[in-house]
């Protein structure tokens, strides 16, 4: 009688589970290093939240602040800040780690392009999250504090503001990826660089919209996001043809 031969395992699994064993190795640093910070800034956290607080502060009436609604608030919006900030300062190690799970799979020009594209990213979400706290921020709250009706008291919830500021931060730190997406679509191949360069009108009415959408309903903070992102739209461009004459120097004749 003959022996039906048992069905072989797949051959992918061994592979799909060595991915799981290396993104748990990958992982568990990550989350080791967000709460070493987040417990190394535990005892500032008061003090990290006036410093957040500080732009609009700076320009509130005498007597003005901000108020806690919430019977926890004043102790969960601190926590909070310090667990966001931890993330923030832990941005280099979890992009070092995501590259290194999939470096293995990636070719050697590849490789070339994406380790730079990281730390430009990375700098460039600190830089806009820096443009919204010194720029942006001290004359967003400066027009909201004149425009308030008269006797109005402007006295923010302090959840209320938090959750306004991290969104600032997210949303230009987003923004200042611009040059960032138009390398990778001129590199990939998807829309080069000339291409890129003809949609510059629609370039700009988006910034506005995206300005519009994004900020608070005022003409200078809506600038204030859409003029970077058309400037950092041009310097993308500029990068790109920097990097495509570079190429053409080195390529030997």
């Amino acid at each position: 009688m003959t022996q039906i031969p048992e069905p072989e395992q797949p051959a992918s699994e061994p592979s799909f589970v060595s991915h799981l064993v290396e993104l748990r190795a990958r992982l568990l640093p990550c989350v080791a290093v967000v709460l070493i910070i987040a417990a190394g800034l535990m005892p500032f956290a008061r003090q990290l939240y006036g410093w957040l607080a500080a732009p609009l502060l700076a320009q509130l009436p005498a007597g003005g602040g901000l108020v806690a609604i919430g019977v926890v608030a004043p102790v969960m919006a601190p926590l909070k800040l310090v667990l966001v900030l931890a993330v923030a300062l832990a941005l280099p190690v979890l992009l070092y780690q995501a590259w290194a799970f999939i470096a293995p799979g990636l070719y050697l020009h590849e490789k070339r392009l994406v380790l730079p594209l990281l730390v430009a990213s990375t700098s460039l979400f600190y830089l806009g999250a820096a443009f919204a706290y010194y720029v942006v921020f001290p004359l967003v709250f400066g027009v909201t504090a004149a425009l308030a009706p008269e006797g109005v008291q402007v006295m923010p919830d302090i959840n209320a503001y938090l959750d306004f500021v991290l969104f600032s931060f997210l949303a230009f730190g987003a923004a200042f990826q611009i040059p960032v997406v138009v390398v990778l679509l001129d590199r990939t191949g998807l829309m080069p660089a000339e291409a890129l360069a003809a949609q510059r009108p629609y370039v700009i009415v988006g910034a506005v919209v995206i300005g519009a959408v994004l900020t608070p309903p005022d003409v200078v903070s809506q600038l204030l996001l859409a003029i970077p992102m058309w400037l950092l739209y041009e310097a993308g461009l500029l990068i790109t043809r920097c990097t495509r004459r570079r190429a053409r120097e080195l390529r030997p004749t």
